[in-house]
């Protein structure tokens, strides 16, 4: 997998992780099972309606008819799971704009129509080698809608967790952290890894500003110092 770095409104790095080309081939060919059975029920259903009516043109619309959702399953599928079809659902990867935020519809509507180019045309060749000389394994389809397929795999720290880690002789200093909740906490934590991570010391700043406004509190502690023990304090008063 390959790093996306991508860099938000505030400044801040990101890492995404993009997908190999072995797991979006993967999903593709779950997806083309799906294709297959439901092709294998259509084929079934219209002859059952060839015995019924004898008209070869009947026949052949209503097997039309029932092979729109093959046509249309990618860009629907996209559009109402948020960038997921279910193969991609199985594998947990999802598309996403290039700047990380979810695609629009018209972003998934230039990639589908450009899969005639990417897939059907030229059996697959030209999708594949774009992903492969593309520096974030996009096909031509995602270049042209600025889109990146992305993995949505993690691995679970307790750095992903409001949970800290304390000593046994620990002692809070600001009793009144209770006033947070539980997903107050989890957004002050991962903004304030984020802002770490990168040196955004005018995130960290803006944060430790805000925290003290809503604890109505204040601390001569440096700003990582300040919210580390915010995020310790909480933990000791609501672990016990």
């Amino acid at each position: 997998m390959a790093n996306l770095a991508i860099n938000t409104t505030q400044n801040v790095n990101l890492d995404y992780k993009t997908v190999s080309i072995g797991e979006r081939m993967l999903a593709a060919l779950i997806d083309f099972a799906i294709f297959w059975l439901y092709l294998f029920i259509v084929n079934f259903i219209t002859s059952l309606v060839g015995i019924a009516f004898k008209d070869n043109w009947t026949v052949f619309g209503i097997q039309s008819l029932l092979l729109l959702p093959v046509m249309f399953y990618s860009l629907v599928m996209h559009i109402i799971f948020n960038g997921r079809t279910v193969g991609k659902m199985i594998l947990k990867i999802r598309v996403v704009r290039i700047d990380g935020l979810p695609a629009h519809w018209s972003n998934y509507l230039v990639r589908w129509m450009l899969r005639l180019v990417d897939i059907w045309i030229f059996l697959a060749s030209v999708g594949i080698l774009t992903i492969l000389f593309s520096e974030k394994r996009q096909r031509l389809g995602d270049a042209a809608a600025g889109t990146v397929v992305i993995s949505n795999k993690q691995k679970v720290k307790i750095s992903h967790t409001i949970l800290e880690d304390l000593t046994e002789d620990y002692q809070p200093k600001f009793t009144n952290v209770t006033k947070l909740s539980d997903k107050d906490v989890r957004l002050i934590k991962e903004t304030y890894l984020i802002a770490k991570k990168s040196n955004d010391f005018k995130t960290l700043t803006a944060l430790r500003d805000k925290i003290e406004q809503v604890l109505e509190v204040k601390s001569d502690l440096y700003d990582r110092q300040f919210i580390d023990t915010i995020l310790k304090d909480y933990n000791y008063y609501t672990q016990q």
